[in-house]
């Protein structure tokens, strides 16, 4: 992965403050209050030097580890009548994935689309409420 020889500081301590300044976007000079905080004397020139070097590095090893997604799929949906009774008919067509066709009853697909269609919400991480 990433070298850290020669650094002063342990590798927990680089990663975690480069984590953080990338995370969320504070500046050095509150990254530095906030290192300090937590009982670790840096300065801010150091936390900047750390961000140049390290966070490609840790970037390019994120990307690599990076789940690959589709970048487009799209659901046919319709109702039919089965046996007498109205059924929700959902087909997801996703790119990467075998045609799946599956059968709901009308109600169950407005109660929970999550359980009906979990390949779609699960690859996209799709918030439902």
């Amino acid at each position: 992965m990433t070298s850290f020889k020669g650094s002063h500081f342990p590798k927990d301590i680089i990663l975690y403050a480069v984590f953080f300044y990338v995370r969320y976007g504070v500046s050095y000079r509150v990254l530095e209050e906030i290192m300090a905080e937590r009982g670790v004397k840096v300065d801010h020139a150091t936390l900047n030097r750390w961000g140049i070097d390290y966070s490609p590095l840790i970037v390019a090893e994120a990307k690599k580890r990076k789940r690959p997604v589709t970048s487009s799929w799209r659901i046919d949906e319709t109702y039919v009548k089965v046996k007498g009774q109205w059924v929700y008919l959902l087909a997801p067509l996703i790119n990467s994935a075998p045609r799946l066709i599956s059968w709901f009853p009308s109600t169950a697909m407005k109660q929970r689309p999550h359980q009906c269609c979990p390949l779609c919400f699960s690859c996209h991480d799709l918030l439902l409420l």
